[in-house]
């Protein structure tokens, strides 16, 4: 399928915006047709530099050309803004998270489906040839039965190069599990399937950050968060995995997510990139690296997953960047938020399905 089938609208021209613009000039099954922000400037600004037309939000919802909103606002604005748009009729793709909380999470997805509209959330890195390739790599038993894994992500802080970080360490929606877990929880769910149940403990190193980047260098903003998060996750299919998540850490050797199976271990690349080394350790073998069998490896494809989502509605079939997926990523960030601040161990709810793997060897611009 290479026609445009889907007319995109982006609400939010901060940071992020650029990547997905950049990206979506490489699929033709989408055009961006208009840019939003409450600061019209911004959007005025993203338009000369990538085309598309600068709109308010009001005339973007109100355009029939726009299908899909793309949300990039902050997390505390993402529940408004997919409001407004699912009652304007239009799908939403938004950045993660879904919502800062389930109860939000639960007002978007009950809203979209009395509209009868669809919800996709970032991140999409998982659709990447990396993760696919060691997605194939465990479906196919190369480790056999998977018993434990790791997951580290391990920052000093985002204050470092973000010239507006405040969101980072709000009480809603701030932290690095917020911010970060997203990508590591969505991709160990695409690898394992859904979690059963959490636990974890938390704390806070430095409580306040200097802005390094931009007119606001120097200043000073307050952390309200919980800054550094680590835990235990016991998938429904018995995999416990170990999992840090911090914006309190300067240095460290550890990989960012391993498994460990009883026929050997797998290191599986980056969540928050596409691509990245897939290795293989058979049981008493070494450490070997394996090739990549699918596309989406060598660049930022960040906004395949909303190309996803405009071919599923065309064929009537499942997205994979799914609202269901977001909304246990969600709630399993939540529990491991609340266990660290003395809930204990916290009961998962929701289940979503393993995303469909993607085919391989698919070529970009292409979507099975």
């Amino acid at each position: 399928m290479s026609e445009t089938i889907a007319g995109v609208g982006i609400i939010g021209c901060g940071v992020i915006s650029a990547a997905y613009l950049k990206a979506a000039r490489l699929f033709p099954q989408i055009e961006i047709r208009g840019l939003a922000d409450l600061d019209l400037e911004r959007a005025q600004a993203r338009s000369a530099e990538f085309g598309p037309k600068a709109l308010t939000v009001p005339e973007l919802l109100a355009d029939p050309a726009i299908d899909i909103v793309l949300n990039l606002t902050t997390p505390v604005a993402h529940l408004p803004v997919a409001l407004q748009a699912i009652a304007a009729g239009k799908h939403v793709y938004g950045e993660k998270p879904l919502a800062v909380s389930t109860q939000e999470a639960r007002r978007m997805l009950g809203a979209a489906e009395a509209a009868g509209v669809r919800i996709g959330c970032a991140p999409d890195t998982f659709l990447g040839g990396g993760h696919q390739s060691a997605r194939r790599l465990l479906d196919d038993g190369a480790i056999g039965r998977p018993v434990g894994g790791t997951a580290f992500l391990l920052l000093a802080g985002h204050e470092r190069w973000h010239p507006n970080p405040d969101f980072y360490y709000a009480r809603e929606g701030g932290g690095p599990m917020f911010d970060m877990g997203p990508y590591y929880l969505t991709d160990l769910v695409h690898l394992l399937g859904p979690v059963a149940e959490v636990v974890a403990f938390g704390t806070v190193g430095r409580a306040r950050r200097t802005i390094a980047k931009g007119p606001r260098a120097g200043s000073e903003i307050a952390v309200e968060c919980t800054s550094h998060v680590a835990g235990l996750l016991r998938f429904e299919q018995g995999t416990i995995v170990q999992i840090a998540t911090s914006f309190e850490v300067w240095a460290h050797k550890h990989t960012p997510i391993e498994l460990y199976g009883t026929e050997g271990s797998l290191a599986v690349p980056d969540p928050n990139r596409f691509g990245g080394e897939v290795e293989l350790c058979p049981a008493g073998g070494g450490w070997q690296a394996m090739p990549q069998t699918h596309g989406y490896a060598d660049d930022n494809y960040r906004i395949l997953g909303l190309v996803d989502m405009a071919v599923a509605i065309a064929k009537c079939r499942p997205h994979r960047a799914s609202g269901a997926l977001a909304y246990h990523v969600l709630e399993v960030m939540e529990a491991l938020v609340g266990s660290s601040e003395g809930r204990g161990i916290v009961a998962i709810e929701s289940r979503c399905a393993r995303p469909e793997p993607m085919a391989a060897g698919l070529r970009t611009g292409e979507i099975s």
